[in-house]
């Protein structure tokens, strides 16, 4: 009998959702899953251990761990053989985004889908309307969101949950 797929959370997305080797334009294409693509960037980036990394996506540390060499291996062979990287699919979840008002220091969570779409840089504060916050992490640091380039990896035209 078949594994059950497990539902990560998957706190962004990535800005870029795919990657081309130099001078080939139809490479073969390794195709890393969105919680794969998570697992790298809690693991390799944030630099959390084990632990944290399955913590924060809600998993066990060894599904986080098949996860994360399942990831590495494909971006490996992509690069070595010159693949192309196409980021897409996978069973996960987006996380709710916290937000605090820089103008007022209102503190507000945000579905990842509100009413229309919307990513968070468009949404007002809630207690007093203004349009400048930061996007607050789990450790309680914070972002700023701004405008048109507000660095939480939309704009790819795929939707802000990676098209669920």
């Amino acid at each position: 009998m078949a594994r059950r797929k497990c539902c990560g959370f998957v706190d962004e997305e990535p800005a870029c959702r795919r990657f081309l080797p130099e001078g080939t334009a139809t490479a073969e294409v390794a195709r890393v899953s969105m919680e794969e693509f998570e697992a790298i960037r809690l693991k390799d980036m944030a630099g959390l251990d084990q632990n944290g990394c399955a913590a924060a996506m809600g998993l066990s540390r060894p599904t986080f761990q098949r996860i994360l060499r399942s990831a590495r291996l494909k971006v490996a062979t992509a690069l070595v053989a010159g693949q192309q990287i196409l980021f897409e699919g996978g069973s996960y979840t987006m996380k709710n985004r916290v937000f605090e008002c820089v103008d007022c220091k209102h503190r507000w969570e945000e579905a990842p889908c509100t009413a229309g779409g919307r990513h968070g840089y468009e949404i007002a504060c809630p207690k007093c309307g203004g349009m400048k916050k930061m996007k607050v992490a789990e450790d309680g640091t914070g972002t700023m969101c701004g405008g048109g380039h507000h660095g939480h990896g939309h704009g790819h035209g795929h939707g802000c949950c990676g098209g669920h």
